[in-house]
């Protein structure tokens, strides 16, 4: 079991969503008649993670009010607010204060790939580095960020929301970050994971990545969305 907190990204304006669900964030967006946040948080919960940093932006308020109403025991949700938009990894760093653990996990607010998190935190522990991302394979058509890796699995290029070809890898949207990357964030300003932070941790030999079977549900596009409802069924476990 993993005992690390987790940092959620619920932060984004959603707009390529918005014609599907246009009154929430896309956390919230309802697939298999539940908020995908809380089968986001099942999934994680379900390895032993028990507090929950939600990064949140565009509608927070109703980020803040559903996590008010639906507290389980046991689990701690706090809620971190941009005042603007700061990106993903930003948006981290405007949490950094709520971080208690090293390393920690960093999960996107909007796609699901049921990796086996111990394994994954194994996998980190084991090699050292500042930063490990699952990668799983890619869809037809995805333009999810693109990653490359040397024989021994160290991350060696990162390209952001690339058209991925046969045998290429994807970004899964999750990620074990040692505690010391927050400080290559710059605080006050936007920052990405996948243009800014990550590519400096390839170059600089400390990013692992690993890959799984698994693939991606994401629910970004309108198209995607409809899909996650096909794949998640009301009932299913995360």
């Amino acid at each position: 079991m993993i005992s690390a907190d987790a940092v959620v990204l619920c932060g984004g304006p959603g707009r390529r969503l918005r014609e599907a669900v246009p009154d929430r964030p896309k956390p919230l967006a309802e697939v298999a008649g539940r908020p995908f946040l809380d089968i986001l948080l099942d999934y994680a919960a379900g390895f032993g993670l028990r507090r929950f940093i939600l990064c949140a932006g565009y509608k927070g308020e109703q980020i803040e009010e559903h996590c008010a109403r639906g507290a389980r025991p046991g689990r701690e949700v706090l809620v971190s607010i941009e005042a603007e938009p700061l990106g993903t990894a930003g948006a981290i760093k405007n949490a950094a204060a709520l971080i208690r653990t090293s390393p920690f996990l960093v999960l996107n607010g909007d796609s699901l790939c049921r990796a086996d998190l111990g394994a994954f935190w194994t996998f980190h522990q084991g090699r050292g580095g500042r930063a490990s991302v699952v990668l799983a394979p890619p869809e037809a058509g995805d333009d999810y960020g693109a990653a490359s890796l040397d024989c021994e699995g160290r991350l060696t290029a990162f390209a952001e929301k690339s058209a991925a070809g046969p045998g290429r890898l994807i970004n899964a949207g999750i990620y074990l970050f040692a505690a010391a990357v927050l400080a290559d964030i710059p605080a006050g300003r936007a920052s990405s994971l996948e243009r800014d932070l990550l590519p400096g941790l390839a170059r600089a030999g400390q990013a692992w990545g690993w890959p799984v079977p698994e693939r991606v549900v994401d629910i970004g596009t309108p198209r995607r969305y409809a899909q996650a409802q096909a794949r998640l069924r009301p009932g299913d476990r995360p």
